[in-house]
C-alpha cells in the first residue's frame, strides 16, 4: 500500500530525513518510535502534505501511485489521513459542518455521490456513540474547549466518519488516561484493522501498542530507520531505552 525509498527531507533548510525506506501491505499495522528530534513528525508531516517540508530525494508510492506528486486534498481523497499530535481547534465551525464538508469533497473527488443531511448525521452518531463522544459535541465548534483527551477522541471520530484507507496517527496517545487510552486504541482496531487498510504508528511509549498490537516495530533514529522487528521490540525499548536499543 505504501512504499517509501530513500527519502530525504528538509525544513528550513535543516535536513531531517536522511535516507528512509519503509514499506507498508494492506491489513498492516505499523509503529515508528524514536527519541525527540528523529523526524518521526517530520515523517507524518511529509506523507500529509504539509506546507514548508520539502522532499530533496526519493519517493514515496500509494498504491502505485507518486504520492509526493499529490495536492494534500488529492492524498485525502485518496484515502490519506492524518491524525495530528496536537489536533487544531477551529473557532466558529461546528464538528458536524467541518466533517459533512470534508466527507462530501472527498466523495466529490472520487465521483461519488454526496451524503444528504441525513445519511450523514447517521454515520456521525454511530462512530460518537461507538468512541463514546456526547452528541452534543458533534455540534460544539472543532475541538474548542476540549480536553487533550476529548480532542483525540474526537479526531477518531472524524477519522471512523472519513474511513480512509491509510491512517497516519502521530502520537495518538499524547495525554491520554488510561481510560481514554483504551478507548483510542479500540477505535483504531474497530475503523482501521481490515485487510484493505493499513496504519502508521507514530509514537514514543509502548502503552498504546498494548491496545494496537502492530505487525511490526521500526525505530527511527537521526532521519533513519536503524532497527525493525515485531511487538516484542516495543517492550525492548521501553525496558532499555532508545540508545541502547539502537546501538
Amino acid at each position: 500500500m505504501l512504499k517509501i525509498e530513500n527519502l530525504h527531507a528538509e525544513i528550513d533548510g535543516k535536513e531531517i530525513l536522511k535516507g528512509l525506506d519503509l514499506e507498508i501491505r494492506p491489513g498492516e499495522i505499523h509503529a515508528i518510535m524514536g527519541p525527540n528530534g528523529a523526524g518521526k513528525s517530520t515523517l507524518g508531516y511529509v506523507l500529509g502534505g504539509r506546507d514548508g517540508y520539502e522532499v530533496t530525494q526519493g519517493s514515496v508510492e500509494f498504491e502505485g501511485r507518486n504520492l509526493l506528486d499529490m495536492e494534500p486534498h488529492e492524498r485525502a481523497a485518496a484515502g490519506v489521513f492524518l491524525g495530528f499530535q496536537y489536533p487544531v481547534e477551529i473557532p466558529g465551525i461546528s464538528n458536524v459542518q467541518f466533517l459533512r464538508e470534508a466527507l462530501n469533497a472527498q466523495r466529490k473527488a472520487r465521483g461519488e455521490e454526496p451524503l444528504s443531511g441525513g445519511e450523514f448525521l447517521k454515520r456521525a452518531r454511530a462512530q460518537a456513540d461507538a468512541l463514546g463522544m456526547e452528541q452534543d459535541m458533534l455540534k460544539r465548534p472543532v475541538n474548542v474547549g476540549f480536553s487533550g483527551g476529548e480532542k483525540k477522541r474526537n479526531e477518531m471520530v472524524q477519522m471512523g466518519i472519513i474511513d480512509p484507507k491509510f491512517a497516519i496517527l502521530d502520537e495518538t496517545d499524547s495525554g491520554l488516561d488510561i481510560d481514554a487510552l483504551k478507548t483510542v486504541g479500540e477505535g483504531i482496531n474497530r475503523i482501521m484493522r481490515k485487510p484493505d487498510k493499513a496504519v502508521l504508528l507514530i509514537t514514543h511509549y509502548q502503552r498504546l501498542l498494548e491496545y494496537v498490537e502492530p505487525d511490526a516495530v521500526h525505530v527511527l533514529a537521526a532521519g533513519r530507520i536503524v532497527r525493525s522487528g515485531g511487538p516484542e521490540l516495543a517492550v525492548e525499548l521501553e525496558r532499555e531505552g532508545y540508545q541502547a536499543v539502537a546501538a
